[in-house]
């Protein structure tokens, strides 16, 4: 999610990360929240398209649009039509070492809808899973991954990997998926069910100990950029995703999805998605999530901006996106990029042409002519209650100072003489 060499420098010089995608100069990095002055550009209907595409750790995308790791890159034939739609990056599903260990059930999905329980009419809000990684054979994934860069090397392929707490396996399953060319890493710290007894997915993202060092095993093995994915079922989002930077790690995806019950059938009194009878608590995703989201990628930008604004750390938004303009508010809260999974199970690989015109069209709107130019500007607005007491207080003494009249014999004016002395008679 191409072809040029790209370089990091780690742990102060001691490592060095490698990718095939595009050339990095650290001197032209740029702050996590770029001045921008909004509306005040001027544009004319000469001017070619906003431009979508994006640089993000050295990787370069025709737009922000990546597709999750999920059932949308669970193989060859689904991400190669991901990348002939136009999307920006594909990530696969996640991968480890031992796919025998992992059995899926059926079903395995669950719908929430706005309407009563059970209703079949009414629109979707809500998806819950209980899918586990992918189950092919390792080896499967990673000649589908060479094939892959082989037929489109400029395109950015990310690689979803989850493995025990074992630093030989995690060493061995780095190196062998380094070496099917993918352009980045992203660690799957963040799966809200299946193998947690195995110290896998959120077992990981929620110990910010554990996270610290299975972290550096995987940052002194890479060397292609690595987003550590964040798990949203935590108190503190915050903690977990200045571990993975400190440790190494280029970029925070966030969120994966959220533990949930999706609900009980009123009939059978059986839970949803319920197999041979029985259920299990699973992942809780799409449209319904989304102000979940944005509240967690808010706080990690505002922590990246505070702590890491000098280097070229990268955050990518997930949850519930569906339309351009959904993603329009993530990158107004410092995403570089937007992941889209649900969505696309829901509206198919083409609805990234939608996406991509949706967010055009914001971006015209206000006068953007690339991403940089919004990506994190509403971050200033969010402060705390304290301060919004504070604020709304002056405000109030303002405006009743701006009612109790004129300053000066010189502010009367003609046209607003009666609104001006009803404003200093006291009764």
């Amino acid at each position: 999610m191409a072809s040029m060499s790209f370089a990091l420098n780690r742990f102060s010089g001691l490592a060095s990360k490698t990718s095939l995608s595009a050339d990095f100069d650290s001197s032209t990095r740029r702050s996590f929240l770029p001045p921008t002055r909004v509306g005040l550009k001027i544009s004319s209907a000469a001017e070619s398209e906003p431009d979508l595409s994006v640089t993000v750790n050295g990787l370069k995308m025709p737009n922000p649009f990546v597709i999750g790791s999920g059932p949308p890159g669970t193989n060859y034939t689904v991400m190669k039509r991901a990348f002939d739609e136009g999307w920006g990056a594909v990530i696969a599903k996640t991968v480890s070492l031992d796919a025998s260990k992992v059995i899926n059930v059926t079903p395995r999905y669950a719908r929430l809808r706005t309407g009563s329980n059970g209703s079949a009419k009414a629109d979707v809000i809500g998806w819950q899973n209980i899918e586990l990684i992918s189950d092919r054979p390792l080896e499967t994934m990673l000649k589908e991954f060479k094939q892959l860069k082989k037929e489109y090397p400029d395109r950015i392929l990310i690689a979803s990997v989850m493995e025990e707490y074992n630093k030989t396996a995690w060493e061995e399953l780095i190196d062998r998926v380094e070496q099917t060319g993918v352009d980045a890493l992203e660690i799957n710290f963040s799966c809200p069910h299946g193998m947690p007894e195995r110290r896998m997915g959120a077992a990981v993202g929620q110990d910010c100990a554990l996270l610290d060092e299975v972290c550096g095993w995987i940052n002194a093995k890479a060397t292609v950029p690595v987003w550590a994915k964040m798990t949203p079922n935590i108190t503190d989002i915050t903690e977990p995703a200045r571990v993975s930077l400190k440790s190494g790690c280029e970029g925070i995806a966030a969120i994966n999805t959220i533990m949930s019950v999706m609900g009980i059938d009123m009939k059978t009194l059986r839970p949803e998605p319920c197999v041979e009878g029985y259920s299990t608590p699973g992942g809780y995703s799409y449209k319904a999530v989304r102000p979940i989201a944005l509240a967690k990628v808010m706080s990690i930008a505002k922590m990246m901006k505070s702590e890491f604004s000098g280097n070229d750390y990268s955050l990518s938004g997930i949850g519930g996106v569906e339309t351009g303009y959904d993603a329009a508010e993530f990158i107004l809260l410092g995403s570089n990029t937007v992941q889209v999974c649900t969505g696309v199970m829901m509206h198919g690989y083409g609805h990234v042409k939608t996406l991509c015109a949706e967010l055009q069209d914001f971006m015209r709107q206000h006068n953007f002519s690339t991403i940089e130019d919004f990506r994190g500007h509403s971050l200033q607005y969010f402060t705390t209650h304290t301060d919004l007491v504070k604020r709304q207080k002056e405000a109030v003494e303002q405006r009743k100072a701006e009612k109790r009249g004129l300053k000066s014999d010189k502010d009367w004016t003609g046209d607003g003489f009666v609104k001006e002395t009803e404003s200093m008679v006291s009764n």
